[in-house]
């Protein structure tokens, strides 16, 4: 039997427990036949400063992400999407892979992420340089910067919020974000990259390709897109970019 909401996909979503921003922007940005399902990864500390060690947010996530599939599993999705960036970022290229293998591992299902997202988009671009923000304490910004060099982009300038916590991610406002765009969007710039699912940037990175004439690229519509094209849903979604609009 097909089911009556997803009948062209179900889509398993992990999103950390403090994320408020992923799962409504994914909603946002729904195309017909196809769902999300959302299982949370219980972070019982959300502070990502270097007082509370290195492998604080790490350490909660490899013990939790398992009960977390098991948990999506039971709703019977047909593909995977990692609604966390952070972790897709940390450790560079294999860090991504290995977060990659371990979901297929507990699900025996694809996977979209926001780092693999992002290469793909830029790509499809034609990008090399590039300016991201990022909601991150400097420890952060460092992965970004490995990740984007190890597959060969160069970050030509980046702007981290160093939020405090978590949940204070999602308490940056447009005016914040439009003022960081701008500041990393020099003019040797290619594209522009947010990261951190849990900043809302969708409609305003959509509104920022207007005055910039040149791709910006929001992390939850890049993962969104990645889902979307890997189940070969090739609808197109209006609001969040021109990639979602045009590719």
């Amino acid at each position: 039997m097909t089911d009556a909401l997803g009948w062209r996909r179900k889509f398993g979503v992990l999103a950390p427990s403090t994320n408020t921003i992923v799962e409504p922007d994914f909603y946002a940005m729904a195309v017909p036949g196809v769902t999300s399902h959302f299982s949370r990864i219980h972070l019982r500390d959300q502070d990502p400063s270097a007082d509370a060690g290195p492998d604080n947010l790490p350490a909660q996530l490899r013990a939790e992400i398992g009960s977390a599939c098991e948990r999506v599993l039971s709703c019977e999705p047909d593909y995977m999407v990692m609604g966390m960036s952070t972790e897709t970022l940390r450790g560079g290229v294999e860090g991504d892979r290995e977060l990659v293998a371990q979901i297929k591992q507990f699900t025996g299902l694809d996977v979209a992420t926001g780092a693999e997202a992002c290469e793909r988009a830029l790509k499809v671009y034609g990008a090399r340089r590039i300016g991201v923000i990022t909601p991150y304490q400097p420890a952060g910004d460092a992965d970004v910067v490995r990740f984007f060099g190890e597959i060969g982009f160069e970050v030509a300038a980046i702007e981290g919020l160093g939020c405090p916590t978590a949940v204070s991610t999602a308490h940056v406002t447009e005016d914040e974000l439009r003022a960081a765009i701008l500041t990393v969007n020099t003019p040797d710039v290619d594209a522009v990259v947010q990261c951190g699912t849990n900043l809302s940037m969708i409609r305003l990175a959509d509104e920022a390709e207007r005055w910039l004439g040149k791709p910006v690229i929001a992390v939850n519509a890049a993962t969104w897109w990645m889902a979307l094209r890997d189940n070969d849903i090739k609808d197109k979604v209006y609001g969040a970019g021109a990639l979602l609009r045009e590719y």
